[in-house]
């Protein structure tokens, strides 16, 4: 797998298996942030510290980056990312279009089938 490519270029495609890995991946970095700051004793009442923080900040383009070549396979804008920002609808959205739905078959406007390839 392609990770430079899966968290930097906003063209092109991905498929369910590439989303699910990126998403677990950026999971687990969020994970270890967190076990940093509770091992420095940063980690406040919510339980984020400076480095939660500074992490989660550093995974906004990447996960961005993910969602849209997502979207770009279900043969929509990346724009529709924007969804996420409806309370509880958003993300259910999002959850089953981006990670339970198939992408277009063929190629599309944003590129060839990543199945296929």
């Amino acid at each position: 797998m392609d990770w430079k490519y899966l968290f930097t270029s906003l063209e092109g495609r991905i498929g369910r298996q590439s989303y699910w890995m990126g998403v677990i991946a950026m999971t687990v970095i969020t994970i270890i942030a967190a076990l940093i700051d509770m091992v420095l004793g940063t980690a406040g009442e919510n339980g984020y510290g400076i480095v939660s923080i500074i992490v989660a900040l550093a995974l906004i383009y990447p996960a961005i980056v993910l969602y849209a070549k997502r979207w770009h396979d279900r043969g929509k804008s990346g724009w529709w990312t924007l969804i996420g920002l409806v309370p509880i609808i958003g993300g259910i959205w999002m959850l089953v279009e981006l990670g339970f739905l198939r992408g277009t078959d063929g190629e599309n406007q944003y590129g060839p089938d990543p199945l296929r390839y």
